[in-house]
């Protein structure tokens, strides 16, 4: 009867363990994920904004093609200075 114990808090601690370890992979995966969704949602605004200069500037007049290349190009400058402040 006494081994049945051991085998029994042997299998326990190693469960335990294993759990714990799943605990610490899921926690940093939510981290990751909470990191992600911020970068999501700080590009949405940035989108936003970029997106209400141009229809700003069709609606006073300006040709929608030279709106459009100077959507592009602002965002595409906006882009690449976060990605080199990133790296």
């Amino acid at each position: 009867m006494d081994i049945f114990f051991v085998v029994a808090t042997i299998g326990l601690v190693v469960l335990t363990i294993l759990v714990g370890i799943a605990i610490f992979y899921v926690i940093r995966l939510l981290r990751t994920l909470d990191s992600i969704a911020h970068t999501v949602e700080d590009e949405a605004e940035a989108l936003k904004g970029d997106l209400d200069e141009a229809r700003a500037t069709i609606k006073r007049g300006g040709s929608s093609l030279l709106s459009l290349l100077g959507f592009a190009d602002k965002t595409k400058k906006r882009l690449l200075t976060k990605k080199k402040r990133s790296s």
